[in-house]
């Protein structure tokens, strides 16, 4: 481990897990979270994303591979874990004739060192709620009160699956400051999200699964910059795609069209952009519709999806082929 501060608080080294029937879910995959940080796990349905986090949770023991979470085994070692974790499920399955106080301080009694119940659900904007019973509430409203009953222990670590399911944009814009103030002051947050925008905004660091195993990971915008950047425009009366400066000289990695639309992709966006913008200025025209972008999180995981799938149906024909 580090030894500044930041050391790794949860370990994961080529761990599977296996399901009955022989289905391997998780396939070897390995990464690392530091304190203090948020990292987000990615990946379509059946990615095995929730697979991954439950045996992180200690709530199933690994078919191989290693799993440490604040120095500890969180399956043979979970009176260690445990208290210092919190865990937010993507269902709580609350007892629906209980109300919100009710149900947060009957867990508050399962909790070492609980936070007053009232406290945190005044953090997660349930305070208004605390009578009502938990059948009464909306889908958000119930996400909420997951929220609330991980945070009671006041985790060194939070484990969230699907945080915002369920929840309005503004409902979601509040977990977003909530779960940023908490990795602000020190928890370590690792969370799965089908919201791409959420990852973005959210992780320091995310890893992409795709059928078991990692596809890529790093900082968002590291994971994005495998992307090109994209910038389109109508070309100007009387000119063709041919009376642009050579594109590969602009660092054009490849372009279409479609009609008068120009549409350039390059991993070099201002040298680009730049070497386009002074060719029309020298030509005396207006670029019209101009539109440039950096590429986006969720075209790297569709691209990520899109390659896997590509490689799974090769390795599926040339197997067929030599069969």
């Amino acid at each position: 481990m580090e030894s500044n501060g930041h050391e790794h608080v949860i370990e994961v080294t080529d761990l599977r897990r296996v399901y009955g029937g022989g289905f391997e879910a998780v396939r070897g995959i390995s990464f690392t979270v530091r304190r203090g940080e948020i990292f987000a796990l990615l990946g379509t349905n059946g990615a095995g994303k929730t697979s991954t986090v439950e045996l992180l949770e200690g709530l199933a023991e690994p078919a191989g591979g290693r799993v440490r979470v604040l120095g500890h085994d969180p399956y043979t070692e979970r009176a260690a874990v445990r208290p210092r974790t919190g865990v937010m499920l993507q269902e709580g399955g609350f007892p629906s004739e209980l109300t919100v106080a009710e149900t947060a301080r009957m867990w508050a009694g399962c909790v070492s060192g609980a936070r007053p119940p009232a406290e945190v659900l005044a953090l997660v904007g349930l305070e208004t709620k605390a009578g009502t019973r938990v059948k009464q509430l909306s889908g958000g409203q119930r996400r909420r009160l997951d929220l609330a009953l991980a945070l009671l222990g006041d985790p060194e670590v939070l484990f969230l699956d699907e945080p915002s399911t369920g929840l309005d944009a503004e409902g979601r814009r509040a977990t977003w400051e909530l779960v940023s103030a908490l990795r602000d002051g020190g928890t370590t947050v690792l969370l799965t999200t089908h919201y791409l925008e959420e990852a973005e905004n959210l992780a320091d660091r995310l890893a992409i699964m795709h059928d078991g195993r990692i596809a890529t990971t790093g900082t968002p915008a590291e994971v994005t910059a495998a992307e090109p950047s994209r910038i389109s425009f109508e070309l100007p009366d009387g000119y063709f795609v041919g009376d642009l400066p050579p594109l590969g000289g602009l660092g054009v990695a490849g372009h279409e069209t479609d009609g008068r639309l120009v549409r350039l992709r390059t991993h070099e966006l201002q040298r680009t952009a730049t070497g386009l913008l002074m060719w029309a200025a020298q030509a005396g025209v207006e670029l019209r519709r101009l539109d440039m972008r950096s590429a986006s999180l969720e075209e790297a995981f569709l691209g990520i999806a899109k390659n896997a799938s590509a490689e799974q149906a090769t390795g599926m024909t040339t197997k067929e082929y030599a069969a």
